[in-house]
């Protein structure tokens, strides 16, 4: 084997749709399969041809299972894709829960729009189905951690606990000796709920995440923070919406919410968790202990503290609750998902606190909301903005720039070529120079649909 050409696919110059293909003589193997979120513009290319045929591509290897690393297999499988896709368990089964409900958004939206006469399509489609969903699910394969699994004779592969989110790997594929890195999303060093990121030691060529290549994140008592807004909330009689992520940040949340008041800090005020897919996602954190550092005990007594709403018919009855509450529920970037309904009647009232809690990605509402914006758009309507607007960073699940530069701290060798990756221009190019005003490495942005062919 001489070369193998590398395919960026997606996040590149922007932190959505991680897709890269390595191309070999002899496999073609495919690291993450993410959609595109944000901007119009990116969204519009989850809908465009795969541009590399679907059907030759022989396997593909999941970091971990967020929508922006999965959301696109389906779609994937549509278009004639049917090898192996393998991941860590926890990761497995974290996907199996987000294309099960990407899928039913997908499709509510789709016969939403039909309803309402509100798309340019005659009759709108889903992206994909649950059905698309189902048959993709089962071309999953659990991977063994930590040891090397032989995919032929010249390449293997290695997962690496990862942080970020439970189950998150970062990947080593050896191929003909040489050892392409692929970081995935890169974990805190410091995480309430999961251990420190392993650091891999050899890397010729990397693969490296930048969603925070340009900041340090801020030294925030988190704490404090949530406890101003809930005594704000209970004064002015008003509500606290928390939009979240249900993988991790949710959990996150919930434990912090559940310590403060265990510890008498906060008072019993309702909490209530809008999330059917956080739900599920609980029940792999109970399957899966030695992942995390919560015991199933506080597992169990944590759960109990809140107001677990599943049903569509409860989220209006929240709604119509006038005691003062937190509500907790999707999505992060309030992108979709049943932050929507809460906004709709609440982000208009000055009573209301909305407390930002992770990475907005552009395009998004989130990042519109903390950069001052006056109105949002909900289901093709305009709403007035007279919330207060609060944001901790601290809380986010990836690496800083020093916690990137920790984890890539014991790699012995000096890579042949840095990639960076998953992030926007800015902090792209501030991790470069830092990169290679203090390593001295070789590093490289490639551009989307960019193809780099690297000798091994």
């Amino acid at each position: 084997m001489d070369a193998v050409k590398v395919h960026f696919l997606g996040a590149s110059q922007t932190v959505t749709g991680s897709k890269y293909l390595l191309e070999t003589p002899e496999l073609n193997i495919l690291i993450d399969c993410g959609m595109f979120q944000g901007l119009k513009e990116l969204r519009l290319l989850n809908w465009e041809k795969f541009p590399f045929p679907p059907e030759k591509i022989d396997l593909i290897l999941l970091t971990h299972g967020h929508l922006d690393h999965t959301g696109y297999l389906p779609k994937l499988w549509q278009q004639g894709f049917t090898g192996a896709i393998i991941g860590s368990a926890p990761t497995l089964e974290i996907a199996s829960i987000i294309l099960r409900d990407s899928a039913k958004i997908q499709e509510e939206d789709a016969a939403r729009a039909n309803e309402n006469g509100t798309s340019i399509h005659d009759p709108a489609k889903p992206f994909y189905t649950i059905k698309d969903a189902e048959a993709t699910i089962k071309l999953f394969q659990q991977a063994n951690m930590e040891t090397w699994m032989v995919l032929n004779s010249q390449i293997k592969v290695r997962f690496k606990k990862n942080g970020h989110i439970l189950g998150a790997t970062f990947i080593e594929l050896k191929i003909s000796e040489k050892v392409f890195l692929f970081s995935g999303d890169i974990g805190r060093v410091k995480d309430r709920l999961l251990e420190a990121p392993e650091k891999p030691d050899w890397a010729d060529f990397l693969f490296l995440e930048s969603t925070y290549g340009n900041r340090l994140h801020a030294e925030e008592d988190v704490e404090a923070k949530l406890i101003q807004c809930i005594k704000e909330v209970l004064v002015n009689k008003g509500n606290l919406i928390i939009p979240s992520f249900a993988v991790e940040r949710l959990q996150t949340l919930m434990y912090i919410l559940w310590k403060l008041f265990k510890q008498n800090k906060i008072p019993n005020i309702p909490i209530c968790i809008d999330s059917p897919m956080a739900n599920k996602v609980f029940s792999v954190f109970e399957q899966y202990t030695s992942w995390h550092k919560i015991s199933l005990e506080e597992l169990e007594h944590m759960k109990q503290h809140f107001n677990i709403i599943t049903s569509y018919k409860d989220t209006w009855k929240t709604v119509d609750d006038t005691r003062s509450k937190i509500i907790i529920a999707g999505s992060g970037m309030i992108s979709g998902g049943r932050v929507l309904t809460y906004l709709k009647y609440l982000i208009s009232k000055p009573e209301t606190i909305l407390l930002l809690v992770g990475y907005q990605a552009e395009g998004t509402r989130g990042r519109t909301l903390k950069e001052g914006g006056k109105e949002i758009k909900i289901y093709g309507k305009y709403y007035e903005v007279n919330a207060k607007i609060e944001n901790i960073e601290s809380l986010s699940a990836h690496a800083d720039q020093a916690e990137i530069l920790d984890w890539v701290s014991d790699i012995k060798n000096i890579p042949e070529t840095t990639f960076l990756i998953h992030g926007e221009r800015i902090a792209l190019d501030a991790l470069r120079l830092k990169i290679k005003d203090t390593l001295q490495w070789k590093v490289y942005i490639p551009h989307l649909y960019e193809v780099v062919e690297l000798s091994v």
